[in-house]
């Protein structure tokens, strides 16, 4: 069903009647900041921009306007990096009005949001309740909890405390057909049939629009280790990694790798940073110890490990934090590389995934292969490798334009893609498929995995409303492409 003009002022008219007329935008300068994407590597159209307030609100908005054919695209805090939020025609729902704090349980361990709370308002709830939640990254103070569980959202603490799919116990979910499913339960044991959660976690709003979560929390952290590192290479990384993992267990909560290359854009244009090291090295490492425990000596723990490691000739050398401000500073050398490359030029981005024994190998091989095919390039491979994702980015060569770099991505895409499949990883790690990685899809993922994929989706919204053409692209309901 198409809808026509008339079909779409009586549909307007309708919500503006159920969620108000200051809720409903329709004006195209309303529009526009909800029609393009972080990196504006995409922009997209839509016939309104709806806020609801509340679930019922949301379950009203779905209902009316899937019933006349329109699509349907959750919005959360528009941080995603792969255009899963764009809209191609139809609506965007956004959440931002839907923040509200249902609960905290210090007893089970819960805190229960609405998907439009900011991130960084969940941790700090937590906190307030004596709580961590874990769930961190850097646009936590933008970016929303619903689009974090829609995305299974990743960031530094991974490593120890899991996706976000780990950290969800219960979902609420606006269905295509606007019914509500009420599946808010703080359960770590329910084997009552299929675990329906899964399926919306990770499924960029394609099945279900997520509305509230029930979320773990854990005992607050009373004492935190950080260093920073110099090692000889990737594969020296690795090593360090294995003993601190054999060490600290479940107190190693982050161990970040940085190439020379990414420390040194990061000093270059990051107000304030320092280096954190005497001489170069060939690697580096960003490493955190955390511990709830009230006898826990993190920063001894982290001294007595890297002093063995600086014996043994694992490590070149080493700083530790003596305070949460050098804490802080340290992790702004990491956190801080984003920012830098943003100001450096032009990046081909690949957030990929590879079995922890593989990274130095990869790193290796994908470094080498970018570089045969432009010398000029200047590959910047970083990121979270205490859980095998890597941000293998490529910086634009000096001197190069931008727009004929860029228009190099699906031939960089090749070449990293096809040596993260051979080693058995995935092309998208932590960011989701979106748009941008939907052909990369098709292409890389097993068929029957893919066939699966489409079953779901058929069954669950049968007439492709809700974020039509992300992840999935199917032909006979392809909406039209983003520009």
């Amino acid at each position: 069903m198409t809808p026509t003009a008339t079909t779409s002022d009586t549909l307007l008219a309708a919500l503006r009647d159920g969620l108000g007329p200051r809720h409903v935008l329709t004006e195209p300068e309303d529009l526009a900041p909800y029609l393009i994407e972080t990196r504006k590597l995409f922009t997209g159209s839509a016939v309104a921009v709806l806020k609801p307030a509340s679930t019922g609100e949301v379950s009203f908005a779905v209902r009316a306007c899937t019933q006349a054919g329109l699509a349907v695209v959750p919005l959360g805090g528009n941080t995603g990096l792969t255009g899963g939020g764009i809209p191609q025609g139809g609506v965007v729902l956004s959440l931002e009005r839907m923040t509200r704090l249902r609960a905290v349980d210090p007893v089970d361990a819960t805190i229960t949001v609405e998907a439009g709370m900011i991130l960084q308002d969940v941790q700090e709830a937590a906190e307030a309740a004596g709580m961590l939640f874990p769930l961190s990254y850097a646009s936590r103070g933008s970016a929303r909890i619903g689009g974090g569980i829609s995305t299974n959202a990743g960031g530094i603490a991974v490593l120890a405390y899991g996706n976000a799919r780990d950290l969800v116990l219960g979902l609420e979910v606006v269905l295509a057909d606007g019914r509500v499913w009420n599946g808010l339960r703080a359960l770590r044991k329910d084997n009552a049939g299929y675990d329906l959660k899964q399926l919306f976690i990770g499924s960029e709003g394609t099945l279900g629009i997520v509305t509230a979560a029930v979320l773990r929390l854990f005992p607050k952290t009373r004492s935190t280790g950080v260093a920073f590192v110099g090692l000889a290479s990737a594969r020296a990384a690795l090593d360090l990694f294995v003993d601190l993992r054999g060490r600290l267990d479940r107190d190693l909560t982050a161990f970040e790798y940085l190439p020379p290359f990414a420390l040194d854009l990061v000093l270059r244009h990051v107000p304030g940073t320092v280096p954190p090291l005497s001489g170069a090295h060939g690697a580096y490492a960003l490493i955190e110890a955390a511990s709830a425990r009230p006898e826990a000596d993190m920063q001894g723990a982290l001294e007595s490990a890297l002093g063995d490691a600086l014996a043994a000739g694992t490590v070149s050398d080493a700083v530790i934090g003596a305070s949460g401000a050098q804490n802080d500073a340290l992790w702004r050398l990491r956190e801080g590389i984003p920012e830098a490359q943003t100001r450096e030029g032009a990046s081909i981005k690949h957030d990929v995934s590879v079995p922890l024994s593989r990274l130095p190998e990869f790193l290796e091989r994908a470094g080498a292969a970018c570089l045969a095919a432009l010398p000029e390039l200047r590959p910047c491979g970083f990121g979270h490798f205490g859980d095998g994702n890597i941000h293998f980015n490529l910086s634009q060569p000096v001197g190069m334009p931008a727009a004929d770099f860029l228009g190099q991505w699906g031939r960089f895409n090749r070449i990293v893609h096809d040596i993260v499949h051979e080693l058995g990883g995935s092309i998208a790690a932590e960011h989701g498929v979106g748009l941008i990685k939907r052909a990369e899809l098709a292409r890389y993922g097993d068929p029957v995995g893919l066939d699966l994929m489409r079953k779901l989706k058929d069954a669950l919204d049968p007439e492709h409303r809700l974020n039509p053409g992300k992840v999935i692209a199917e032909a006979a309901h392809e909406p039209g492409s983003a520009t």
